[in-house]
């Protein structure tokens, strides 16, 4: 049976390879020079293109055939098993020593590491942070968001406008932000409840660039594209800090946002709203059927999910003290989901992680600039084909019903 298998990988690799080096002949061969009118013949680049495409096209079947037999596997022992990283996160014994150093080395990041890469740091936090508020509406209620930037821009625009309008401070416009954000959600809430799966995501998909028009042509209030400058970095009582002073500040501002939003997102994952959002997400017409008002459900995983991202809007306002229109582009929502779908929807710890691998790793992988995005589209590839649930699988409760007598 193995060696059936391995003849017909080889067959079709073999195949693979073939047809790719003969549809990019033209391409990899021929080499034309309109100034010398001469035609050099690259043979070498084709031979590598053979042996390069069926050494991948090996590599696949053989990942493939091992994700069939571990499915299989999994069905025959009747359950669902975890990944070896997500065995390991999901290990108190293991998690809390990681939180602890984690917890450590965050404290002391500032003052050992240098204001860039602190800036950088606080870049990813936000991310951490906007990836756990969609989390809210696409990990645990179902709800596929793709205008979420929609409500990170009116947090920044909320803080520049009124700091710029009124002179207002940081502490002062950041709970206004969130109110904001809540309201924006509701009322992004109440004309899609009756939508789901495609229809809701391009009707939140119009939220987004609706937003993003009016800031752009709407010059009286945005200042259109232009954008807004010299926006007031966060002080405390009247205290004003320099750049480098200023920009360690905002990182612990973060971080204590961040443990913020991973307490609340978990307490509400564990509550009754919590449950509920899982069992909307799994079974609309379920759902209410058991008496659960998915009207209220919706709004709140909205509303919540808004109101983070508008917080994290202001700071990231403050962080830079300039915004335009197009800093909240499609790509933004793009890039919050795929950190949610990356790290495990539903999960908090993938989460996090796929907002640091996914903002921290473009960063440090410079040198690789030209083959950045090429390189995110084949990990967001293989991740979807190989580990669909993402990176750590999000952990539901399991209740055992004990039908032993006494």
């Amino acid at each position: 049976m193995a060696t059936n298998t391995l003849a017909a990988n080889l067959k079709k690799s073999a195949i693979a390879a073939l047809w790719l080096a003969f549809l990019t002949l033209p391409v990899m061969v021929i080499r034309v020079d309109t100034v010398e009118k001469t035609i050099t013949w690259r043979w070498m680049h084709l031979l590598y293109m053979l042996v390069g495409s069926f050494v991948l096209a090996i590599a696949w079947h053989f990942m493939m055939d091992r994700r069939d037999r571990g499915a299989a596997a999994r069905e025959t022992e009747g359950g669902v098993q975890d990944s070896a990283l997500s065995r390991t996160l999901n290990n108190p014994r293991v998690l809390r020593p990681l939180m602890a150093l984690g917890f450590l080395v965050a404290a002391t990041f500032p003052w050992v590491f240098s204001m860039y890469q602190t800036n950088i740091l606080v870049s990813a936090l936000i991310y951490v942070v906007l990836g756990l508020g969609l989390n809210i509406t696409v990990g645990l209620a179902g709800l596929l968001d793709l205008g979420y930037v929609a409500f990170y821009a009116v947090g920044a625009y909320a803080y520049a406008l009124l700091n710029y309008h009124f002179h207002l401070g940081f502490w002062t416009v950041l709970p206004m932000a969130a109110i904001l954000g809540s309201f924006f959600g509701i009322l992004l809430g109440f004309p899609v409840l009756r939508l789901r799966g495609d229809y809701l995501a391009i009707v939140t998909l119009g939220f987004g660039q609706i937003v993003k028009l009016v800031l752009e042509n709407w010059n009286s209030f945005s200042f259109g594209p232009s954008g807004v400058s010299n926006i007031s970095r966060p002080g405390l009582f009247g205290y004003s800090y320099s750049v480098e002073q200023a920009t360690t500040y905002i990182y612990y501002i973060m971080l204590a946002l961040v443990l913020l939003a991973i307490l609340v997102t978990t307490r509400l994952k564990d509550s009754r709203i919590g449950r509920a959002w899982l069992a909307l997400r799994e079974d609309e017409i379920a759902c209410q059927a058991m008496g659960i008002d998915n009207t209220r459900a919706k709004l709140m995983a909205f509303s919540l999910g808004a109101t983070l991202a508008a917080v994290m809007g202001a700071v990231f306002a403050a962080k830079t003290t300039f915004i335009n229109p197009a800093s909240f582009s499609f790509m933004e929502s793009a890039m919050i989901l795929a950190i949610v779908v990356l790290g495990g929807m539903g999960s908090i710890l993938g989460v996090i992680l796929g907002a640091f691998l996914l903002i921290l790793l473009p960063e440090y992988m410079r040198a690789f600039s030209e083959y950045r995005m090429l390189l995110f589209g084949a990990t967001m590839i293989l991740v979807m084909v190989f580990r669909p649930e993402g990176l750590i699988k999000a952990r539901r409760k399991v209740y055992k019903i004990n039908t032993e007598t006494a």
